[in-house]
Order: C-alpha cells, then sequence, then structure tokens
C-alpha cells in the first residue's frame, strides 16, 4: 500500500512539472517555460525567395515529384513517360533509368525510405473517380543497377463511396504528395474545394490496401509534394493557391506520427504563380523545388525550372538543438 501511495505521489509530481506550451524560439508565443511543445506555436508571416532557379530540360516539362538520392536529385513527368530522370543541383540530367512494363496513367509524386522508391501513380483530378490508385515500389539496389525490381501497392479510399464522374479540379480524393514512415505510406490529399489536405495511411506492403482517413490540414492551398526527415521529424508540404501562389508548409517537432502535434508554418514564396509540384532536401535546412512548364502565350510564361531556397533560419535551431 505505501509503495503504491508513493508511486502515486511521484507521478502526479512528474506530470505537474511538464509545461505544456510552445517550445519555439522563433515563434511569437514562445513560454520560456515550457518543457513539452503542445503544438500551439504561431508565426509571423514571411515570405522566402530563391538562392537560385535554374530552367531545366524540355524532357521533364512535367516535373512532377522530387527525391535526393545517390548524390542526385530524381524526378519524372505525370504523364507516359516512364522515365526517371537524375538531375545535380543545378537541374542538369545525369542519369536515366527507364522503369519496363510499368504504365504512367498519373504519376504525381516520388517518396523513398532505406531501402526503396516509391512511385505514386494516383493522380485523380481529372473526374475524381479513379479505381485503379496505386504506388510502385521500387528496391534501390536494382534502380541504380538499372534493371529496377518493381511490386505494386493498390489501394482505395476509405472514406470515397462516390466514384461518379466529377468535373476537372473539384474531387477531394486526388493525391499528388505521400512520405513513407517505418511500414506505412502517408497522403496527403489535394482538397480542391476547401483548400486543405487529408491524411491518409496505408500499409507500404505490396498488395491492395485501404488508405484510411488519420487528420485533416487547413494548408490553405493544394499540397503538390512532401519531403519526410524520420530522424529530426520534420516534414515540408510544397504546394500553390489556387491563384497559383507557391507556398511551403512545415510540420516538425512532432510526435511519433502525430505530424500535426508539433510545429505547423505555413511559408509564401517570392514565385509568381508557378505550379509548383516537387520538393526534396539532403539535409533539412536547404530545400530543391521543381515547377511544371506553365506556357499559356501571350499572357503566362513559366518554363519549367529547379529551384534552391535555404530554411536555416527557420529550421538551424531547432534540428540542431
Amino acid at each position: 500500500m505505501i509503495k503504491t501511495f508513493l508511486l502515486f505521489c511521484l507521478t502526479v509530481s512528474f506530470a505537474n512539472a511538464q509545461v505544456l506550451s510552445c517550445t519555439d524560439p522563433l515563434s511569437k508565443n514562445y513560454n520560456t517555460a515550457a518543457t513539452v511543445n503542445d503544438g500551439s506555436c504561431n508565426y509571423k508571416k514571411i515570405h522566402l525567395s530563391p538562392l537560385y532557379s535554374k530552367l531545366l530540360s524540355d524532357s521533364i516539362k512535367e516535373t512532377s515529384g522530387l527525391i535526393a538520392f545517390d548524390n542526385l536529385l530524381w524526378t519524372h513527368n505525370d504523364d507516359h513517360d516512364t522515365t526517371i530522370y537524375g538531375l545535380d543541383s543545378v537541374g542538369k540530367i545525369r542519369k536515366k533509368v527507364v522503369l519496363k512494363q510499368v504504365i504512367n496513367h498519373d504519376w504525381e509524386e516520388i517518396s523513398q525510405d532505406s531501402s526503396f522508391i516509391y512511385l505514386g501513380d494516383f493522380g485523380n483530378n481529372y473526374f475524381g473517380n479513379r479505381t485503379d490508385l496505386n504506388i510502385l515500389k521500387i528496391e534501390k539496389k536494382s534502380f541504380l543497377e538499372g534493371n529496377p525490381a518493381i511490386e505494386k501497392i493498390s489501394f482505395q479510399y476509405a472514406d470515397q463511396t462516390d466514384f461518379s464522374a466529377k468535373k476537372p479540379n473539384t474531387a477531394n480524393f486526388d493525391c499528388e504528395a505521400f512520405i513513407v514512415s517505418k511500414d506505412s505510406i502517408y497522403l496527403f490529399t489535394k482538397q480542391w474545394k476547401t483548400s486543405k489536405t487529408n491524411i491518409y495511411v496505408l500499409s507500404n506492403q505490396a498488395g491492395s490496401h485501404v488508405a484510411r482517413l488519420k487528420h485533416t490540414l487547413n494548408t490553405k492551398g493544394l499540397v503538390t509534394g512532401a519531403t519526410y526527415l524520420a530522424s529530426k521529424k520534420t516534414i515540408v508540404l510544397c504546394g500553390y493557391s489556387k491563384l497559383g501562389k507557391p507556398f511551403l508548409y512545415l510540420l516538425y517537432d512532432f510526435k511519433n506520427t502525430d505530424f500535426l502535434s508539433g510545429n505547423k508554418r505555413r511559408i509564401k514564396l517570392k514565385l509568381p504563380f508557378h505550379q509548383i509540384e516537387g520538393i526534396a532536401t539532403h539535409d533539412g535546412l536547404h530545400y530543391y523545388l521543381t515547377n511544371e512548364s506553365l506556357i499559356r502565350k501571350p499572357i503566362l510564361y513559366v518554363p519549367q525550372q529547379l529551384h534552391y531556397f535555404d530554411l536555416s533560419s527557420l529550421l538551424s535551431f531547432y534540428l540542431h538543438n
């Protein structure tokens, strides 16, 4: 009885010692007494400019995803072409790997873990009623050897019951971004009407699966890419508003895979009317983004480009502590 009482007292004392509040010194409401981040940090609005922007080859006008792997940046087109292109840091094509015996219906994102590359054939913005959503799982070793071993992860959304054709760019079950964490894949969808993103989770094993709704995040824009640093508990999303204004959305210092439990910060990018599609990083501080070609003469001329951003001023304190 005495041992139980002492354990209860210690538990209560420990709980009382914790102070849940904002733990980020860069926020507007930083609490110096805080010991546990409760996800309440607020931030001033800022605009970031790229350190440089480089024109990409016409071979990748529809660059739609990006990862940093094997000292290159790997990207792909979102239609027909089944080639994965390896770029250097200024966007020059240095390597090509063709995925044979697969079809590019609408490849919208590329992701990775330590052993595999994942390629999302799940674009669904035209009618919103695809029933063949899938992710290709490619062994990295075989990929680098030029003979990629490919498995398929098929899925459907648990809460999609209506498969009637919708008007283009109005459906909620449209995805262009995902990450892989341990044994699971997390999808970040484009909610065309609300400009929010739904986060779904499914298994990363080959076979047929159901993607189950986990969270909803108000990104105030259409999410089109994601990059993940598991060891640092950091996710950076990219996208653009319905008016074509690009942004980043930072999620960091979260608990386990509860990605919305930590800091959430939206960053506007000084890029006029760019259809940003891909994002990748080597170190969590410096980020590469790509945009698709968007040419509507004589009004719009935005060719496909690679952009390089420095987020050290926003993330170095967190990543180095």
